[in-house]
């Protein structure tokens, strides 16, 4: 009976995640709200307080599930081909973050949010990406400092570029709203990454 129970507050709670993912992106961001999203889900809007705590609480959530970092497998970091690795995940987050739409739209509205919710958010991003930082300073033998610099370099270069490509189609004469000015980025950050790692050689 546990179970079941269990099972059913996990499976309204994604109806509620889907639902956001659905109003956003037919409404925009400020389609959203606690009676549009309970309508959409189907479910009484009270469960998103149970559940969620808030509006606020439930697009956190949203984000943490489709956040590229919070769900990223640490353990699929190893030391062969590492520097191949380290292209192809950030050209996943290239590509992750350019294909959802409510993805971008709520990544702007954590920029300007500030709860209980958000904070949590962030503090798990943070305790993964030290996590990340360290590992790959222990495997690739190099300063923490080093590692901890360039990495939050291209993530949020990454970050702000998507994010501004959406307003502004070039940038330093790179076609941002296209994809022929993202294959020149990708090609950037690979060469970036050959010459920092044959830099330890």
């Amino acid at each position: 009976m546990e179970k079941e129970a269990v099972k059913s507050r996990s499976a309204t709670e994604q109806k509620l995640v889907d639902a956001v993912h659905q109003l956003v992106e037919e409404r925009g961001f400020e389609g959203l709200g606690i009676n549009a999203v309970a309508a959409s889900a189907g479910v009484s809007k009270m469960l998103i307080y149970r559940y969620f705590g808030s509006l606020d609480g439930l697009i956190a959530a949203y984000i943490a599930q489709y956040d590229f970092w919070l769900n990223f497998d640490l353990k699929l970091l190893k030391e062969e081909d590492l520097s191949d690795f380290i292209k192809r995940i950030l050209t996943r987050q290239i590509q992750l973050m350019r294909d959802n739409y409510v993805l971008r739209r709520l990544y702007r509205w954590e920029l300007t949010a500030e709860n209980a919710m958000v904070k949590e958010l962030r503090q798990r991003r943070e305790e993964k990406g030290t996590q990340m930082v360290a590992l790959l300073s222990q495997l690739l033998d190099r300063p923490l400092s080093e590692v901890a610099f360039l990495a939050t370099l291209l993530n949020s270069s990454i970050s702000y570029l998507v994010l501004f490509g959406e307003n502004c189609s070039i940038y330093n004469g790179i076609k941002i709203g296209e994809d022929v000015g993202w294959r020149q980025i990708e090609k950037g950050i690979s060469d970036l990454i050959d010459m920092w790692v044959l830099k330890k050689q």
